[in-house]
């Protein structure tokens, strides 16, 4: 499955109404980190089908990361059932990423 984007306006049928787990990742064009994790995310989305990999852009989306507290980015949060379960900060290699996913899910 392909890493899906999501807006403030597309964050509530995207996220919280997704029938499955979503990690959703709080990025921006400008941010290094943002630029390696980005890799690691699109070859975990490929190979997983148990949740949906998602990135919103901070800068074009400022009322999601706000409302969620997002002060420094990358921002990674897991939702389930509408609600945000788990969240981790800065890039990571694939094997802690998907450790992380696979103990929040």
């Amino acid at each position: 499955m392909a890493t899906i984007t999501v807006t403030d306006a597309t964050f509530e049928q995207d996220v919280l109404q997704a029938d499955k787990p979503v990690l959703l990742d709080f990025w921006a064009e400008w941010c290094g980190p943002c630029k390696m994790i980005g890799p690691v995310l699109e070859e975990i989305s490929g190979e997983r089908d148990d949740i949906v990999i998602a990135k919103m852009d901070v800068d074009s989306n400022q009322v999601t990361p706000t409302k969620f507290g997002v002060r420094s980015i990358p921002t990674l949060l897991i939702f389930k059932g509408g609600e945000a379960v788990a969240t981790t900060l800065g890039a990571k290699p694939k094997a802690q990423m998907v450790q992380w996913i696979d103990s929040s899910i």
